[in-house]
């Protein structure tokens, strides 16, 4: 066996090169303007063929008026028929422009839902982060706090005392048969008052 034909399964393998393209950058620019120039064309073409549909539309639905002979009742129905008809054009028109808004508002809020639920502003998760107070000090003052503040000196105290005597008095107003028997009868109703 040769060295050249054998190679270890552990040794990583070259990447095959993609061919570059055998296109000169003259060529690609002729090649875009070509295609600019033939979509060009068939968009003119296009405005063109949309041109003829349209007088082809309009002298099928309106034929040219023959106004030479006609006497004033018969011009005078002529311009009423073109009334009436203006005005159905005129409602199939704005029921149209309705529908158009109404599509552009259903387009626009159905974009914002997307947006709402395809996580566009998505939060960062928050990460655990340990800091001292004295860190916590410099980081919102800056400079100005040099000196370490003290954060414990300013809670309040508690004595064990004052607990006792809270114990005491929960214990008293517990028993609420006491207070029951004592509030009945017009003495309770009278202590209610004075207190």
């Amino acid at each position: 066996m040769s060295d050249d034909n054998y190679a270890p399964s552990f040794m990583p393998q070259k990447a095959e090169a993609k061919p570059k393209c055998k296109i000169s950058a003259s060529r690609k620019l002729s090649l875009k303007i070509l295609l600019l120039t033939r979509a060009m064309e068939e968009l003119e073409a296009e405005k063109a063929a949309c041109e003829e549909e349209k007088v082809r539309y309009l002298g099928d639905k309106l034929p040219p008026l023959q106004l030479n002979g006609l006497n004033m009742e018969e011009l005078q129905n002529i311009v009423k028929q073109m009334h009436s008809k203006i005005e159905t054009v005129d409602e199939e028109r704005y029921d149209c422009e309705a529908k158009v808004i109404k599509n552009y508002r259903d387009i626009n809020e159905l974009k914002l839902k997307v947006q709402d639920l395809g996580g566009k502003f998505k939060k960062p998760a928050l990460r655990k982060v340990r800091v001292s107070a004295d860190e916590m000090m410099r980081a919102l003052f800056g400079s100005r706090s040099k000196e370490s503040m003290d954060l414990r000196a300013n809670l309040k105290s508690v004595k064990k005392e004052d607990i006792k005597q809270e114990k005491e008095l929960n214990m008293e107003v517990g028993d609420w048969r006491k207070n029951v028997e004592a509030m009945s009868g017009m003495e309770g109703r009278k202590k209610m008052f004075d207190a």
